[in-house]
Order: C-alpha cells, then structure tokens, then sequence
C-alpha cells in the first residue's frame, strides 16, 4: 500500500474523543492491522485525544499517515503544559502501547504510531 493520509478536526471538548477513536480504528483496518492491534490503536487515539485536549487547543488536529502495516497519528498541541495525574497515566499508557511516542522538537506535535504486531521498520 502507498502511503495514504487522512486528516481530521474536531472540537476539542469529550464528546468527540469517540469520533477520533472510530475514525482511527477504521483507519487501522485499511492498514491490514489485526483485531488486537485495531484495539491498541483505538485506546491510543482517545488517550492522545485526551493529552492534546489537557494542551488547551481551539480545536483538536489529527493526521494519519497509513501503510502497510502500520500507522501514525500526529496531534496538533495546544500552548498550555499538560499537567496532573491522569495525564501521567496517560504518558504511561500510550509508552506501553505505542511503537513511537513523542513530543516532536517542535513542542507543537505529538507523534504516535503503532505498528501491526508490534513489527519494527527495517
């Protein structure tokens, strides 16, 4: 598969942590990604909805970036740090089940990708 990408805005308010999440575990279908890892990459777009969300932006950006195999989401941050202890639960889940997470040197992004089995690029 060539590499295909989708971009998607949304309110940055709760309710619409589920159209991201569906948006991205559809997206991960395409991608020829097992049913586990369309549930990992289902719980890391709401939980990089919810740290984007702490970043206090206007509105939440998402762009996925999809190929054989794996997938990447990159969030657009707001300027406000994120703070408090769900957010570190939140750093601890997306390091378990992410491939890459990464607050990109911008300090504007924030990269997740996850890769089909946990498969590493060559």
């Amino acid at each position: 598969m060539d590499e295909k990408n989708v971009q998607m805005t949304t309110p940055a308010e709760a309710s619409f942590a589920r159209s991201v999440r569906m948006t991205a575990a559809t997206l991960a279908v395409c991608c020829e990604m097992s049913v586990d890892d369309v549930e990992d990459v289902r719980m890391i777009a709401e939980e990089g909805f919810v740290y984007t969300c702490a970043t206090e932006p206007a509105e939440v950006r998402v762009s996925f970036s999809l190929s054989e195999g794996s997938m990447s989401m990159d969030f657009a941050l707001g300027s406000a740090e994120p703070e408090g202890e769900s957010i570190e639960l939140t750093h601890v889940l997306l390091a378990a089940v992410c491939d890459e997470f990464s607050v990109l040197d911008d300090g504007a992004t924030l990269r997740l990708v996850k890769r089909a089995d946990g498969a590493h690029d060559e």
